[in-house]
This record gives C-alpha cells, sequence and structure tokens, in this order.
C-alpha cells in the first residue's frame, strides 16, 4: 500500500492554479506593452514551466511512497 503525500499534491495543485492566473493577468495588460507578442512569449514559457512542475509534483504526491 501506498501512502499518499497530499502537501505535495496542494502544492502542485496551487502551482498550477498560480501559473493560470498568471497568465491570464499578463494577458489582460499585454496590450500595454511595447511588444505584447514577446511578453506573451515569455510569459507562456514560465506559465508553461510553472505548471508543468505543478503537475509533476500533484503526481508524485498522488502515487505516494511506499508504507
Amino acid at each position: 500500500m501506498r501512502r499518499k503525500n497530499w502537501r505535495l499534491v496542494i502544492v502542485g495543485l496551487v502551482m498550477i492554479v498560480l501559473a493560470g492566473g498568471f497568465m491570464l493577468f499578463m494577458m489582460s495588460i499585454a496590450g500595454k506593452s511595447n511588444d505584447p507578442v514577446a511578453l506573451m512569449r515569455t510569459v507562456g514559457q514560465v506559465s508553461g514551466v510553472v505548471g508543468g512542475l505543478g503537475l509533476a509534483m500533484a503526481l508524485f504526491g498522488f502515487i505516494g511512497r511506499r508504507a
């Protein structure tokens, strides 16, 4: 039987939500930028990395470790 690490699952899910929120927030202010395409490219990369790390953390926490 494996024990789930709920702290890791929760932190992973919070990271995914924050990455999405950051992306939406930056989309609302991208129009004021001098180069909105470059800004959104950078924001998308950052959000993707943070979301991917959050997903990996949530999966590893949900799988857990042996008791």
